[in-house]
């Protein structure tokens, strides 16, 4: 039973029958014979489809390998192009619960090109607000002025939450700050309008989706001022040069356009078994917290397809792992901090304590999670958490 759609969603079949279909025809969409322009029509009709879907144009959609290469252009190339421009802009706002594709990205420009990061701390319910933003603008050295980029995710990818896009990149455009948001989680899950949001830049991917891996989207206003990680061709406006994968930008407009078409009925779908997942958890296991925003059947607040509990007494991995033993696939947290010993950032961000932390949970739905998935659930989880809780136990008399 797969629960772990926010680390990659399970393909979805027409999807893979339109890839297909691309993969056995020959062509280059930058090459200038009937094969490379067939190529091209494809890429070109594929970028129009999903500008319709998100709410951008045509023009504004620069295909990358994935969310974390567009969070590292959105961010890198956003930072030194606002600097070369202004080099006393040396400051960056980045949410203290980031991705670590933002995170890490900040913290190489820290490193290595003397950039001043503000982290900005969330609150209980996992949002980094626009008054937080600003207040972090006018408190640090240089006040706004010094600020080059602001990144906050859209919907936060380990805890769920939905931040006010729109409100954020409208209180930092005031103080002529850009934002970058990381849409990855929110794309196909809440309404993802990039014109309405104000955001300068955002990153979405396919494989969250029911699309393929290795295929992403960069969304960026056409005055959004960005230089280039890598030199080549020059394709996608110079920002990001390689030949274009045209069977996986065609598995990418496929997962996008049919997530965004069913949003109407599936977030509801997604949001009731979303809540029978976080009822189940409360009823099964005493002292068992819900993370971030949380209203039965609301969707506004809280992605409905996250499920996010901290565990008490007891170790995420080791339940991760009890729970994979019964046939439940899901995570403590963030695919990219697989295997890493260390409570989440993000809920230490959001005020928990350690050793609460290190409880974690998160239990994602996609387009194929069904009833019997969190039936499935519900059935092996009090003794799995039993058992957990008992080798915590165990673990803690030993260190004593």
């Amino acid at each position: 039973m797969y629960l772990d759609h926010a680390a990659t969603s399970v393909l979805r079949p027409d999807v893979l029958e339109a890839m297909s279909r691309e993969w056995a025809r020959v062509g280059n969409p930058s090459s200038l014979h009937e094969p490379g322009r067939a190529a091209r029509r494809v890429v070109e009709e594929c970028r129009e489809r999903l500008a319709d879907a998100l709410g951008a144009r045509p023009s504004e959609v620069l295909f990358t390998s994935g969310g974390t290469e567009s969070d590292n252009i959105g961010v890198l190339g956003g930072y030194r192009a606002r600097r070369a421009v202004d080099p006393a802009r040396r400051r960056l706002l980045v949410g203290a619960a980031e991705h670590s594709a933002v995170l890490d990205a900040a913290e190489h420009l820290a490193r290595s090109e003397g950039a001043l990061v503000t982290l900005v701390p969330p609150g209980r319910d996992g949002v980094s607000t626009a008054e937080a933003f600003v207040a972090a603008a006018h408190e640090g050295e240089g006040g706004p002025d010094a600020v080059a980029l602001a990144a906050c995710l859209w919907v936060n990818n380990e805890v769920g939450t939905v931040t006010d896009v729109p409100g954020l990149a409208s209180a930092l455009r005031e103080l002529g700050i850009p934002l970058h948001t990381d849409a990855v989680q929110a794309a196909g899950r809440v309404p993802v309008d990039f014109a309405g949001s104000g955001a300068a830049t955002a990153a979405v991917t396919a494989h969250k989706l029911g699309g393929p891996t290795g295929i992403g989207v960069l969304l960026a206003q056409r005055d959004a001022a960005l230089q280039p990680l890598s030199y080549g061709g020059g394709q996608e406006r110079g920002v990001r040069s390689g030949t274009l994968p045209a069977a996986l930008v065609v598995g990418l407009e496929a997962a996008v356009t049919s997530a965004v078409a069913q949003l109407p009925t599936e977030a509801p779908r997604l949001a009731a078994l979303r809540d029978r997942i976080l009822d189940g958890v409360l009823a099964a296991v005493p002292g068992a917290r819900v993370t971030g925003a949380w209203e039965r059947g609301e969707v506004s607040r809280r992605s409905p397809a996250n499920a996010h509990v901290l565990v008490p007494d007891c170790e995420g991995d080791s339940l991760l792992f009890l729970l994979d033993a019964a046939g439940i696939a899901c995570s403590t947290g963030s695919a990219c901090h697989a295997g890493v010993p260390q409570p989440s950032h993000v809920v230490l961000a959001m005020g928990y304590a350690e050793a609460e932390a290190r409880g974690a949970l998160r239990l994602s739905l996609g387009w194929s999670s069904t009833d019997a998935d969190v039936d499935a659930l519900l059935d092996v989880l009090p003794d799995a958490v039993a058992r957990a809780q008992r080798a915590h136990a165990a673990a803690s008399a030993r260190a004593r």
